[in-house]
C-alpha cells in the first residue's frame, strides 16, 4: 500500500487553456506575421501565433470594436469602438505573457463625428486614416495625436482604405508624393494628394480629390497600390476588380486646360471573379507561388468573398492562377452565410494569406505551397466531449477531438492554437472516441449516424488532418455514446464498436475492414452484427473491458448495466448495478482489474465489483451532478488502490485516492458544466472541457512539487540549525536576521525572553548590547516585521512584558522616521489579514497609525493592570501594619508577628 500511494497524482498544473480567440469584428497581424490581434467581445487580445499564447489584453472602453490596424513597424495599435474614441496603444516588445492589462499610451475621445469601420496605418507609421460612417476620412498624426486632415465628400460610409507612397532610389521627391485612397458605399473611388490637401487647407479652401474613380456598381470592399505608386486594384460586392493606371499618360488621363492639365487613372481591365469580393489585395512583385513559375513580376492580386476561398489572379490576362481553400457546398443559406469571408490579410514576409471567415475560423493559407498551414478556431461553443489522439507520426497524443455544440468537429494540436474543421454530420455531435491506437477515433451524432476518421497522409508543407472513412447508420434516435473495442485485430485492425442510442438500444458494429488511414475511396459502409434493448430511457455512456469480455452501459434510468460480449457478435447481460439515485452520465472500466466506475446525476461517483455487481466504494464530494469519470493509471489488487478522476456540472474536476476515498486534488478552471474528460494513456495529462468554452489541459506536476516542498524542508532544517549556531556564538545579528526570514516569531521571543532573564553583560535596553545593536541597524523590511510581532505579543498578558521591552528599545534607539518608512507602501499593506487601511498622509503613515492604534489598546491595559497590583500591594502593608498594633510590640508572639510583617514588606 505504501509503495501505491508513493504514486499517487496529487497536483496538476494547467498547461494550456484554449478558450476563446475571436468573436468577430477586426483583426490585424504584425508585419513578421507572429502576432496576432482579435476582439473577443469588447476586448482586445494580442496572441502569440506559433507559442498559442496569449500575451496580453488592451484595456477597452467596454464599447464593441469597430475597427483597429497595427502599424507597419509592429510598435504601435490603433483601435476604435462605437463610442468613436481612438485608443493608441503600445505593443509589448516580447512575448511574454502580462498578467496586466495594457493601458492606452494616448487617447482621442471623440475622433469622429460617426462609428468608424476602417482605419489604416501609412507605410512609414506616422500617420493614421481612418473612415467613419458619415463619410468623413481623417489623417491623425501618430506622434502627436492630432488630426492632420479632414477629408470630406462621399456620399456614405467610408467602406475600405489605401495609401499610396512610392518607394524606391530612382524615384524623385514629386513622384514619391503621399497619397490617400479612400472608398465608400456611393461606389465612388477618390484618390487625395495629402501634401496639396494640407497647402489648401491652410490657405482656407475645401480640400478636393485629385480623382473620382467610377466603374462600380456596388460597394468597393478591397483597395491597393503596387509599390511603385503605379496601378490601383479596386474590388466591389458587385464582384469585379478594376485595375487602374494610376499615371495615366498616354491613355487621355487628363484633365484641366493648357499647363495645368494633370494625369489622372484610367481603367486598364476589369476582371470578373463571380463573387461579392469582401477583401483584395496585390502580391509583390516577387511573390513565389506555387506551381506558378515563370508569371513572378507581373501585375497579380487576390480576391476573398463570399465563396469562403482565396483566388489568385493575373492582373493583366484576368485569369485565376490559384485557388486557396475549398469551396464547401452549403446545404443551407445559414451554412452558405457562415462560410464566406469578412475579411483578408497579406503577410508579404511569411508569403501568407489570411483569411477570417463569418464561423469565427481564422485560416493561414500558404503562398509557396498553395496549402493550409494553420488555422485558428475563434470560438467554441458548449464543449460536449473530448478525445486524445495519435497521429501515426507520433509516439503521444498530439491532438484533441472536441465535439461541441456544432455539427463540426474541432482538430486542435496539443501543443499550438493549430486546429482543424472536420465536415460531414448534418446535426450537432454528440460523443467521441478514439480507437485503442489512438489513430481512429468515431463520431455520434444527431443525425442518428456514427463516423469513424482516419488521420489523412500528410501533404507538402505542415498540412495534417482526418478524414471520415466509414459510416454507420442505423440508429432510430441520436447516438449518445460510442465505445471501440480495447484491443487491435490482426496486423493492427480495428475488431468492433459499439454505439447507443436515444431509441434505448445498444448496436455492435463489425469494422473490420475500415482502413486505418484515409485515402480517396469512397465511404466504408458498416455493417450491424447485433441489436439490443439495452435499457429503458436515453443510453448516455459505453465502455469495453480492457479485455474485451465486458461491455459497460449507462442509462437515464439511473442503472449500468454490465455485458458479456460473444466473439461471434453477440453480447448478454451478465449484471446490473443499482444503487444510483439518478440517471447513470459515465462509465469507466479500471485499467488494472475488475472494477466499474459510474458517475451519476446523484453528485457521486460509485465503484462496483464485477463479480456480483455490488458497490464497492462511493466518492462523494461534487456539488452538482458527476458527468464524466476515468481512471488514471492501473490499481492494485483489490481496487484500493487506484485513482479517479471526475467531472461535475459543479465546474470542478477532482482526483480520487480510492484506497482511502478521499479527493486528492480539485482543478478548478471552469465556470460551467465540465462535460468532456479525457486522461492520456500515460495518465501524465488531463483534458477537460466545459460549458463555458473553455478546454483546460492538466499537467501532472506531483514530482515537481514533491521536490520543491523537500527542497523548502531542507533548507529550512539547514537555517534552523544556523539559527542554534548563531545562538551558540552570540552572533545576534546573524540569529535575529535569519529568524525573521524564517517567519518564526516563536524563536525570536524566546531570544529576547532568555536575554530579558539572563544578567546583563552591560547597560542595555533589550538585555544585551549586542541585541541593542541589531536593533539600531535593523533593515527596514526586517524592522516592520518586528513590529508586526510585537503587536502579537502585546496582545497577550504573558508575553507582553517581552514586547514592551522590544516595543520600548525600538522608540529608543531608532527615529519616528524610520519606523514611518519601514512601512512605507500601499495603505493597508501592513495588515496581513486583507483589512483596509486607505489613510490618506505621507507614505507609510496609514500602516504606523493602524500598528499603533493596535498597540495602544493593549498597552494601557497591561499598565492599569500593574497599577492595580500596586495599589493591591499598599492595601496588603496596611493590613499587616494594623495587626503589628493589635499585638502589640513585645512577647515572643509580637516579635514572631513584627518579623513576619517585615519580610512581607521586604516581598
Amino acid at each position: 500500500m505504501s509503495g501505491s500511494r508513493s504514486k499517487l497524482k496529487t497536483a496538476f498544473k494547467k498547461a494550456r487553456t484554449i478558450g476563446p480567440l475571436y468573436t468577430g469584428g477586426a483583426v490585424a497581424i504584425t508585419a513578421d506575421g507572429k502576432w496576432l490581434v482579435t476582439c473577443v467581445a469588447e476586448d482586445v487580445v494580442l496572441t502569440d501565433i506559433a507559442e498559442g499564447a496569449e500575451i496580453c489584453r488592451f484595456v477597452s472602453d467596454k464599447e464593441p470594436v469597430t475597427a483597429l490596424c497595427i502599424t507597419p513597424s509592429g510598435k504601435q495599435l490603433a483601435v476604435y469602438t462605437s463610442s468613436t474614441a481612438l485608443r493608441i496603444y503600445d505593443l509589448p516588445t516580447s512575448s511574454a505573457p502580462l498578467s496586466r492589462l495594457v493601458h492606452p499610451a494616448r487617447t482621442i475621445p471623440r475622433a469622429h463625428e460617426a462609428p468608424v469601420h476602417v482605419c489604416k496605418a501609412d507605410p512609414t507609421s506616422t500617420y493614421l486614416a481612418s473612415g467613419a460612417a458619415d463619410g468623413t476620412v481623417k489623417v491623425f498624426d501618430l506622434a502627436r495625436g492630432f488630426a492632420t486632415h479632414v477629408l470630406r465628400g462621399h456620399g456614405g460610409v467610408v467602406s475600405a482604405l489605401a495609401w499610396s507612397f512610392p518607394r524606391g532610389p530612382s524615384l524623385g521627391l514629386e513622384e514619391r508624393a503621399l497619397r490617400l485612397i479612400t472608398a465608400s458605399v456611393d461606389t465612388r473611388v477618390r484618390v487625395w494628394d495629402l501634401v496639396r490637401g494640407a497647402e489648401t487647407a491652410r490657405k482656407g479652401k475645401t480640400v478636393k480629390p485629385d480623382a473620382v474613380l467610377e466603374g462600380h456598381v456596388s460597394v468597393p470592399r478591397g483597395l491597393d497600390v503596387t509599390e511603385d505608386g503605379r496601378y490601383l486594384i479596386s474590388g466591389g460586392r458587385d464582384s469585379v476588380v478594376l485595375v487602374w493606371d494610376m499615371e495615366g499618360a498616354g491613355k487621355g488621363g487628363k484633365k484641366g486646360k493648357g499647363k495645368e492639365r494633370e494625369e489622372v487613372p484610367v481603367l486598364v481591365n476589369t476582371v470578373t471573379v463571380l463573387e461579392r469580393v469582401e477583401a483584395a489585395g496585390l502580391l509583390r512583385e516577387h511573390e513565389e507561388v506555387a506551381g506558378t513559375s515563370g508569371i513572378a513580376g507581373r501585375l497579380r492580386f487576390w480576391t476573398a468573398g463570399e465563396k469562403g476561398v482565396v483566388r489568385v489572379w493575373d492582373g493583366k490576362r484576368g485569369s485565376v492562377i490559384c485557388t486557396l481553400g475549398e469551396e464547401q457546398e452549403a446545404s443551407s443559406a445559414d451554412q452558405e452565410e457562415q462560410r464566406q469571408i469578412l475579411d483578408a490579410i497579406y503577410v508579404p514576409s511569411t508569403s501568407t494569406i489570411i483569411s477570417v471567415h463569418a464561423d469565427q475560423n481564422i485560416l493561414f493559407h500558404s503562398l509557396r505551397t498553395q496549402s493550409l498551414s494553420r488555422q485558428l478556431i475563434g470560438f467554441n461553443d458548449e464543449i460536449i466531449d473530448a478525445a486524445f489522439l495519435r497521429s501515426p507520426s507520433a509516439e503521444h497524443e498530439s491532438h484533441i477531438a472536441l465535439a461541441t455544440n456544432s455539427s463540426l468537429i474541432r482538430l486542435y494540436s496539443t501543443h499550438s492554437l493549430d486546429a482543424r474543421l472536420l465536415t460531414g454530420h448534418t446535426d450537432i455531435v454528440l460523443c467521441l472516441a478514439a480507437s485503442s491506437s489512438g489513430s481512429v477515433f468515431a463520431s455520434g451524432g444527431k443525425d442518428k449516424a456514427v463516423r469513424l476518421w482516419a488521420p489523412v497522409a500528410p501533404a507538402a508543407g505542415d498540412a495534417w488532418g482526418w478524414a471520415c472513412v466509414a459510416i454507420c447508420e442505423g440508429h432510430a434516435e441520436s447516438v449518445g455514446a460510442v465505445a471501440f473495442s480495447r484491443q487491435d485485430g490482426p496486423a493492427g485492425a480495428l475488431k468492433f464498436l459499439f454505439t447507443g442510442s436515444q431509441d434505448r438500444t445498444i448496436k455492435m458494429w463489425d469494422i473490420a475492414s475500415v482502413p486505418g488511414s484515409a485515402s480517396d475511396a469512397a465511404l466504408a459502409r458498416c455493417k450491424s452484427l447485433s441489436t439490443t434493448k439495452a435499457h429503458d430511457k436515453d443510453i448516455n455512456a459505453l465502455d469495453v473491458a480492457p479485455n474485451d469480455a465486458l461491455l459497460a452501459s449507462g442509462s437515464q434510468d439511473k442503472s449500468a448495466k454490465v455485458w458479456a460480449i460473444d466473439a461471434r457478435g453477440a453480447f448478454t447481460l451478465r449484471g446490473t448495478c443499482r444503487g444510483h439515485k439518478r440517471g447513470v452520465w459515465s462509465v469507466r472500466f479500471a485499467r488494472g482489474e475488475r472494477i466499474l466506475a459510474t458517475g451519476s446525476g446523484d453528485r457521486t461517483v460509485r465503484l462496483w465489483g464485477l463479480e456480483d455487481f455490488a458497490c464497492l466504494k462511493v466518492l462523494e464530494g461534487h456539488g452538482n451532478s458527476v458527468l464524466r469519470v476515468d481512471w488514471m493509471g492501473g490499481t492494485g489488487e483489490g481496487g484500493g488502490s487506484g485513482q479517479v478522476v471526475s467531472a461535475s456540472a459543479d465546474g470542478l474536476v477532482k482526483v480520487w485516492d480510492v484506497g482511502s476515498q478521499e479527493c486528492v486534488a480539485t482543478l478548478d478552471g471552469h465556470e460551467d458544466k465540465v462535460w468532456a474528460l479525457s486522461v492520456s494513456r500515460d495518465s501524465q495529462t488531463i483534458v477537460s472541457g466545459a460549458a463555458d468554452s473553455v478546454v483546460t489541459i492538466w499537467e501532472d506536476c506531483t514530482e515537481e512539487q514533491e521536490a520543491e516542498k523537500e527542497a523548502a524542508r531542507t533548507e529550512i532544517v539547514l537555517k534552523e540549525q544556523d539559527f542554534q549556531n548563531y545562538l551558540a556564538l552570540n552572533d545576534y545579528q546573524r540569529a535575529i536576521s535569519l529568524a525573521l526570514s524564517l517567519s518564526h516569531p516563536g524563536r525570536l521571543y524566546k531570544l529576547f525572553h532568555d536575554l530579558a532573564a539572563a544578567p546583563a553583560p552591560g547597560a542595555s535596553i533589550t538585555g544585551h548590547p549586542a541585541v541593542d545593536e541589531v536593533v539600531r541597524t535593523l533593515a527596514a523590511p526586517d524592522l516592520a516585521q518586528l513590529l508586526r510581532y510585537v503587536r502579537t505579543w502585546n496582545a497577550r498578558a504573558g508575553t507582553a512584558g517581552v514586547a514592551q521591552r522590544v516595543l520600548n528599545a525600538i522608540v529608543r534607539l531608532r527615529p519616528s522616521e524610520d519606523v514611518v518608512r519601514a512601512f512605507d507602501g500601499p495603505p493597508g499593506s501592513f495588515n496581513e489579514e486583507g483589512e483596509s487601511g486607505g489613510k490618506k498622509g505621507r507614505p507609510g503613515e496609514g500602516n504606523v497609525r493602524e500598528l499603533v492604534e493596535a498597540l495602544i489598546p493593549y498597552t494601557e491595559r497591561h499598565l492599569a493592570r500593574m497599577e492595580r497590583l500596586v495599589q493591591e500591594s499598599y492595601v496588603v502593608d496596611y493590613v499587616l501594619g494594623e495587626m503589628d498594633g493589635l499585638l502589640g510590640d513585645e512577647g515572643e508572639d509580637g516579635m514572631d508577628v513584627e518579623l513576619i510583617a517585615h519580610q512581607g514588606r521586604s516581598m
